[in-house]
């Protein structure tokens, strides 16, 4: 899928998703966008203590900033794409729209 056919609104939490995973040098990026419009922007998190993928970063700021659901999430990773939990977590809000894109932004199958 390139950008040319993704909704301006889902392209915008991919550019965000990737921005936040470039800033940090982290593995994932992460971005949701709310009911209202809102989004959400964040990285995974690996501390000896903590571990959290991205998703579940963004969606956690999301629940925690009052959202009651999610429009759509978008992941970022070199990886395989988000793990049955990630992929839950935001279906769990309502999300039905999960968009992963490799580190330069094209979209692939999730």
């Amino acid at each position: 899928m390139s950008d040319a056919t993704l909704d301006p609104e889902d392209n915008k939490i991919i550019v965000l998703a990737r921005s936040a995973r470039a800033r940090n040098g982290a593995a994932e990026g992460a971005a949701v966008r709310d009911e209202t419009g809102r989004t959400y922007a964040a990285t995974n998190v690996a501390l000896p203590s903590l571990t959290l993928s991205a998703l579940q970063v963004a969606v956690a700021m999301a629940v925690s900033s009052g959202a009651e659901s999610l429009e759509a999430a978008a992941l970022v990773t070199a990886g395989d794409g988000p793990a049955d939990a990630d992929a839950r977590a935001v279906r769990e809000m309502g999300g039905t729209t999960l968009l992963v894109a490799d580190p330069g932004g094209t979209v692939r199958p999730s």
